[in-house]
């Protein structure tokens, strides 16, 4: 799922910065946008999924609920920290144009690290994995119904402009942005994965997977059918309805859809190709972190491949093809060199050592 994840991101990316002209006003953008509407969710719901995994093995290694509060809350702060690298980086390569609010920008890593912290937060007080789904699920749903009025009619407007947009994305605009990712809505959808997850990983799944994954499916399905039924309703809960950037039933649909593309991941694995020797999208699913890193400085940085804004729709998706074998690359050597960081500095010891001493 983390390499379709990426795969979705790459496509989406490529197109937004390179396509120019006239291939900029057709249908195929605007498919290449929606299929972006998937990445961003499918890392926060991943990231919710491993969430429960972990905290599922160190309870049955018999941590303590202090120990795996501390280690999960540590690297949601680690995730946290390197979102906020990644945008000093990201200035630092963008000057002299770059403008300074960049750096307080929220992107997707600095929200999957509040995420994990607030998950480390809410796992501390629950003991059971159902109690840790059914807490899960109702905070994926709060976040959700709380996000359409924090982002118009119950602004925080008192928090200066770099803490709400934590809340709402607002940045340094008049109004929140829906290209950002802000704690409402997106931790929802890591809640919704750890809800999941958890069930995932209970001892019915483990010993019935087709059928857990089969019933997540269903679940998926009714999801869907139930978001387009209630947004077909005459009445609406809130003063501003906004379907596709706030709406709690658009995140019930997308929830739907990451269900189903669980469902789909399953079955892909167990009886597809992905039973055939090597899958290029379940190696760059192993480094998303990397890839998501490197990827972005040459498809919108300065070392982009093509001219931003300048290509057709078969020369884009040229540089796609290009993008997607160099991190499919990037990643085996990351695998390969994973652990021998303390070989390489020995080696470089041993290669320097004779010079120094001379």
């Amino acid at each position: 799922m983390r390499g379709l994840a990426c795969l979705l991101m790459f496509q989406t990316h490529c197109y937004d910065s390179w396509l120019g002209g006239a291939a900029r006003d057709t249908s195929f953008i605007r498919w290449s946008q929606l299929g972006g509407t998937l990445p961003a969710p499918l890392f926060l719901f991943l990231a919710g999924i491993s969430f429960a995994l972990v905290t599922d093995k160190m309870r049955r290694k018999g941590a303590s609920p202090n120990e795996i509060a501390a280690t999960t809350i540590r690297r949601g702060g680690e995730i946290f920290g390197l979102g906020l690298l990644f945008r000093v980086q990201e200035f630092l390569l963008g000057q002299p144009w770059a403008p300074w609010p960049d750096l307080l920008r929220v992107d997707v890593l600095n929200v999957i690290g509040l995420s994990m912290i607030l998950m480390g937060l809410a796992c501390r007080l629950t003991r059971t994995p159902v109690t840790n789904a059914i807490v899960a699920a109702l905070l994926a749903l709060g976040i959700a119904l709380a996000t359409p009025p924090l982002w118009t009619t119950l602004r925080p407007r008192w928090l200066p402009w770099y803490l709400e947009t934590y809340i709402n994305g607002v940045h340094t605009y008049d109004k929140p942005q829906p290209w950002l990712f802000p704690i409402f809505p997106w931790t929802a959808f890591a809640f919704a994965g750890l809800a999941v997850g958890f069930l995932l990983f209970s001892e019915w799944a483990t010993k019935n997977l087709a059928k857990a994954a089969g019933r997540f499916g269903a679940a998926g399905v009714a999801l869907f059918y139930f978001s387009s039924w209630s947004d077909a309703r005459p009445v609406q809960l809130y003063a501003v309805y906004d379907y596709w950037h706030t709406s709690p039933n658009f995140f019930l649909a997308r929830v739907g859809i990451l269900l189903l593309i669980l469902f789909a991941s399953h079955a892909w694995c167990q009886w597809g190709l992905g039973q055939v020797g090597f899958s290029p999208l379940i190696q760059i699913g192993t480094t998303s972190l990397l890839v998501y890193w490197v990827h972005i400085e040459f498809v919108y940085g300065r070392f982009s491949i093509l001219t931003k804004r300048g290509q057709s729709i078969p020369m884009a998706t040229f540089g796609l093809v290009i993008i997607f074998v160099a991190m499919v690359l990037l990643s085996l050597a990351r695998e390969r060199m994973k652990g021998k960081g303390a070989v390489i500095l020995a080696w470089l010891h041993r290669t320097t050592r004779p010079a120094t001493e001379t």
